[in-house]
């Protein structure tokens, strides 16, 4: 009987092949028949990896040997590509870094594959990940595989349109101010940004120091816990010093054995009021609407509800006044760009931007510019490093004033913009991003079926803790998953796909003719 990809996780690929009832070839198989049946309507992949079916007939070898070691034995995965890889170039979506190849895999990625896992390929995402909308001078816009007259959310929207169509089981992702939690808001999945020094960020195209972070997106909590797991750092990276803050009597905690453990009653859950949009209207009338009924659930569940109106908490003014991406970026770019590469084809930013094969869209031209002349010297830079540390001791005041477990609201004050906007707004991502706090993301609700969006656009809810309480968030999340059941497949999705007589991987060709005119190539 052939694999069913659809809806695939973990355990249920894992089983098919420890059961025999499929070999990890013929896993591998069928989420590439998806992948090339499905891809041409949401535009989710930049490549595919020639060497995925080399993989996973090792890993078939290495079964018939006695050998199933790794947490994800033949779990097919997408990266987002701005993650190294030694065999797969790595873009970062831009046009100007096509064919850029690392010298070796990010630590992240290695681990991945030391645990087993088959990566299918790379993921479009917002060129170098600077925004949200998903659209980039090498990928094209990727479509939201719910409603394709919108964006997929981002920057990891690639990742994200891949998982909701069931291309792979999970996908990673970066986030600088959202780029985890966006998408998957938009796209009915879960995923987890991890407190600041938890994975280490080496090895990823980067844009700020203070504010970048990886990690995973997926259908499901359990796989995100189990990537994360994976994926977080064995240890003190010298490559990213954030790695040092993690204590020891935290390290390497294994989020999943004890995922079924946590309970919703008694909870103290502060709501943040200031992250809402109470404007009615189409677009954020259905989020109100979801988080509300969610509020009632976790009530029903025991959880107590804590209004937080706490003025500081203005996710607008928070990320115009303490946002340090421009004073970072160039920086990091350059320094990125200096390390090893078996291709290189950009020795710094300004290379990139000078030679015409890039997309930024027109909202983001005086932050592109502004950073390409500005640096961690610039005299403003340590007077908002200090508003960040007052935001954060903000944030832990209101925990212990409160006596909260963790905070709740949604990822975006607003369903997830159209194709074509000028930028990705009403989101909620800079408070975790700036004080490197962990946040789980999970589905709460849909807004209304439409002829665009059959079964409605997707919303999201972040669950924000304090630094180091992942475990306790992933237990949060999966009482919530347990409870609610909110995730659905996507119409474009829900049907079968047969392997037929695909024997290799397919060669996929971004579709780069979809680009907005809105978003001209080359401009700055």
């Amino acid at each position: 009987m052939p694999f069913d990809a659809r809806e695939a996780t973990i355990s249920t690929v894992q089983h098919a092949i420890f059961s025999g009832l499929s070999s990890c070839r013929e896993v591998t198989l069928s989420f590439l028949a998806r992948a090339k049946a499905i891809n041409p309507e949401i535009n989710a992949i930049i490549t595919l990896d020639p060497t995925a079916l080399d993989t996973a007939v090792a890993l078939d070898d290495a079964f018939a040997r006695g050998n199933t070691t790794g947490a994800l034995f033949c779990v097919p995965i997408f990266l987002k590509d701005n993650f190294d890889t030694a065999d797969v170039p790595t873009t970062g979506g831009c046009l100007d870094l096509a064919g850029s190849t690392p010298s070796t895999d990010a630590p992240s990625v290695a681990a991945l594959k030391r645990a087993g896992a088959v990566v299918l390929g790379k993921a479009n995402l917002h060129e170098l990940a600077l925004e949200g909308l998903t659209v980039s001078s090498l990928g094209g816009q990727t479509l939201n595989p719910y409603d394709l007259t919108r964006t997929p959310g981002g920057s990891s929207g690639g990742s994200a349109a891949a998982v909701a169509a069931s291309l792979a089981v999970f996908a990673t992702g970066s986030d600088t101010v959202n780029s985890l939690r966006s998408p998957a808001s938009a796209n009915s999945l879960f995923s987890c940004r991890p407190t600041r020094g938890r994975v280490s960020r080496s090895g990823i195209i980067p844009i700020s120091y203070t504010q970048d972070a990886i990690g995973a997106i997926g259908r499901c909590v359990y796989d995100v816990a189990t990537a994360l797991m994976v994926m977080q750092t064995d240890g003190y990276d010298a490559a990213d010093n954030t790695t040092a803050l993690i204590p020891s009597n935290v390290q390497q905690p294994s989020y999943v054995d004890d995922i079924e453990a946590g309970t919703l009653k008694g909870l103290r859950l502060g709501v943040i009021e200031g992250f809402f949009n109470r404007t009615a209207n189409a677009e954020t009338t259905p989020v109100n609407d979801a988080i509300g009924k969610m509020m009632d659930v976790l009530t029903k569940a025991g959880a107590i509800i804590v209004p937080v109106n706490d003025k500081i908490y203005n996710a607008t003014a928070i990320s115009q006044n303490l946002d340090v991406q421009r004073f970072e970026y160039r920086q990091e770019m350059n320094a990125y760009l200096s390390g090893q590469f078996k291709a290189k084809k950009a020795s710094t930013l300004h290379d990139i931007y000078n030679s015409g094969k890039f997309l930024v869209i027109p909202s983001q031209y005086e932050y592109v510019n502004t950073a390409l002349v500005s640096s961690t010297s610039n005299a403003t830079y340590d007077m908002i490093k200090q508003g960040i540390q007052n935001l954060t001791l903000a944030l832990q005041e209101t925990f212990t004033r409160n006596d909260l477990d963790a905070m709740v609201y949604p990822e975006q004050k607003n369903l997830v913009v159209k194709v074509g906007a000028s930028s990705q707004s009403g989101r909620n991502g800079i408070l975790a991003a700036l004080t490197g706090s962990p946040v789980v993301t999970v589905p709460a609700g849909f807004s209304e079926p439409s002829k665009e969006a059959p079964r409605g656009v997707p919303i999201g809810m972040e669950i924000l803790g304090r630094p180091w309480t992942e475990s306790k968030l992933f237990q949060i999340a999966y009482q919530i998953e347990k409870l609610t059941h909110v995730r659905r497949i996507p119409a474009l999705a829900e049907s079968f796909v047969e392997v037929g007589n695909l024997t290799t991987v397919p060669v996929i060709t971004p579709n780069v003719s979809n680009i907005p005119q809105a978003y001209p190539i080359g401009v700055l």
